[in-house]
């Protein structure tokens, strides 16, 4: 067998397991990886600014194809601690994603050497296996273990800390035979399937709320294809959204607190019965569970079985694969359809289609500065069905599930549990490494867009090229709204007046300057007439010069996003629609 470094192995193996891309940034305890990967030059490398924005490209990345894991990099101590937010946010989300940090040599571990820390003890909550590796010859069995891990069961992410002189030592092994382990997914019986049939066969209002497992499994074909033979309309989840397109006949809107539609929270409240598939039944989503579950049955689907009742019992459950049980779900459905046995939807289904052309937010406003709302549906004229949406938390992420639309799986890429600020940045760079003729835009507000805005840098370095609409209120807009229980309006003002750009007046920080300083492009629009003519040229300038370009809007200081405590206490600030005018790209006014 052939002898090499540790180090190599373990790029040999992520090379067989199909890595072809890593972000990071190298240091001393490193080293030894870094100088294996360089002379293979296999899995490509982006040197990111902050180790916390590697880890969240390797999500974007993830997130951005079937069958993607992201590889983050760094080195000892402080690279580990900063990718623990990264983890947090992968594993909440289940996507998998392996971080590889540098250690001091295994004598100078416990002896408080420097930038030596236990990260895997620190790693160990947000991971599925966080590991310390102590002996050379067991680097290629746990980097196998790994990505058998990452892969099988509810996907997640891994940490794996490699000492120094575990990196440089010599060992046995053979690239040539390596196989990767097998993966393991449950798979729901017809037996299961059988009972959640009948189930929804017995209810005459139905929904299927179709969560992000579906698009983890690459499974959007088939809950597509279950739903057309079934006639039951779709809910999606926020992270399931693009599972269905919206403006697929069955797709009849989001539910839940915040990021959901008035046609879709209506909706649910009028169903009898929800099959879920591949949702946890995240908060906010339902808000409180007496209120979600009031007079409805539930069927739960779940890769993880201690998912199931974790939130509320279901009626029935089942613990499998998103796309494995809708396999046998499609199968069922057909036998019942060639016996003439399936329930005719059509009734229900045209309910559900009247409420999403009539209970509509209005987007049109006219006023300056801007009103958030104008900006998305700018958005929805100016760029396609082929757009992929990345966005993260905060007001701006808010309004923009409200208002926006995603025609395909993977068209919205969003941190769904975890909400980092600073996330949309250097996820919208993972996007692109994984797909560089992608057409990508983010979505940010300008505390999101400032905290890891150094990451800019990495797009002009690297030809990463997206669009960023930036929309600056100079406010923390999500936190000040929530502090009106308070009656406060406490720290959470961003405003300054610039003395730099004084035509800013009390939009603080000159986000062009600092934009072009960092080798990108910059586009400011104070006029709502201009949005669209703002947006077309940053595609065009994207595509010309091969680097992010922002778009900033200015907003209107204060805004309201409808939202609330309940499907059924959702509060709406604005104006609503009364007509097409009002809201000219709502998705149920435009055939």
């Amino acid at each position: 067998m052939a002898r090499m470094t540790a180090a190599e192995a373990a790029v040999h193996i992520m090379e067989k397991e199909g890595a072809t891309c890593a972000f990071g940034v190298p240091g001393a305890a490193i080293n030894p990886l870094y100088a294996a990967l360089r002379p293979r030059n296999q899995i490509k490398h982006v040197l990111a600014r902050h180790v916390e924005a590697a880890s969240h490209m390797a999500e974007g990345y993830t997130r951005a194809k079937a069958g993607n894991i992201g590889i983050c990099i760094g080195t000892s101590g402080p690279a580990g601690t900063d990718m623990i937010t990264g983890l947090y946010s992968a594993a909440a989300d289940s996507i998998p994603i392996l971080c590889i940090t540098g250690q001091a040599p295994r004598a100078r571990l416990h002896k408080e050497d420097f930038q030596a820390v236990d990260i895997a003890a620190i790693a160990k909550p947000v991971t599925k296996m966080a590991v310390t590796v102590m002996e050379p010859a067991q680097v290629p069995g746990t980097f196998q273990q790994a990505f058998h891990l990452m892969r099988s069961g509810r996907p997640g992410p891994v940490l794996i800390d490699l000492p120094f002189d575990v990196q440089t030592a010599e060992i046995e092994f053979d690239p040539e035979t390596y196989e990767p382990l097998p993966v393991y997914k449950p798979k729901a019986t017809r037996a299961q399937i059988d009972k959640a049939i009948a189930l929804l066969q017995a209810a005459e209002r139905p929904l299927i709320v179709a969560g992000g497992g579906i698009i983890n499994a690459d499974a959007s074909d088939k809950l597509v294809t279950f739903a057309e033979l079934t006639g039951v309309p779709v809910i999606p989840t926020l992270m399931g959204w693009g599972t269905i397109p919206d403006d697929h006949p069955l797709m009849v809107g989001m539910a839940g607190l915040q990021t959901s539609h008035r046609y879709g929270n209506a909706t649910l409240l009028a169903s009898d019965f929800v099959l879920g598939i591949g949702n946890r039944w995240a908060n906010r989503h339902t808000g409180t569970v007496e209120v979600y579950t009031k007079d409805r049955k539930f069927v739960h689907v779940d890769i993880e079985p201690t998912q199931i009742g974790r939130v509320f019992a279901p009626d029935y459950g089942i613990a499998s694969d998103a796309g494995a049980a809708l396999d046998v779900f499609i199968e069922a459905a057909r036998e019942l359809k060639a016996q003439g046995e399936l329930k005719d939807r059509s009734a229900w289904l045209e309910e559900c289609r009247e409420r999403k052309k009539t209970l509509l937010r209005r987007t049109h406003f006219t006023e300056t500065p801007i009103k958030p709302q104008r900006v998305y549906e700018e958005m929805n004229k100016a760029f396609g069905r082929d757009t992929t949406y990345v966005s993260t938390i905060g007001l701006s992420q808010i309004a923009a599930a409200q208002f926006l639309h995603v025609y395909k799986p993977r068209g919205w890429i969003n941190c769904g549990q975890a909400g980092p600020l600073g996330w949309t940045l250097p996820a919208a760079l993972g996007v692109c490494a994984a797909d560089r003729g992608a057409s990508v835009v983010a979505i940010s507000g300008d505390y999101d867009f400032q905290f890891l805005i150094e990451e800019l840098a990495v797009g002009a370095q690297f030809n990463l090229p997206y669009v960023h609409v930036l929309v600056n209120n100079a406010y923390l807009g999500l936190i000040r709204q929530s502090q009106r229980g308070f009656n406060m309006d406490f720290q959470v003002q961003l405003s300054f007046e610039n003395i730099n750009t004084p035509e800013l007046g009390v939009y603080g920080v000159d986000h062009l300057k600092v934009v072009e300083g960092l080798g990108c492009r910059a586009i400011r629009v104070t006029d709502p007439e201009k949005l669209h003519e703002g947006f077309l040229e940053a595609k065009r300038l994207a595509a010309e010069l091969r680097v992010p370009v922002v778009v900033e809007v200015i907003l209107e200081r204060v805004t309201n996003v409808a939202m609330g405590t309940d499907l059924d206490k959702v509060t709406e600030f604005e104006d609503l629609a009364l007509d097409a005018a009002d809201a000219p790209t709502a998705i149920a006014l435009l055939d």
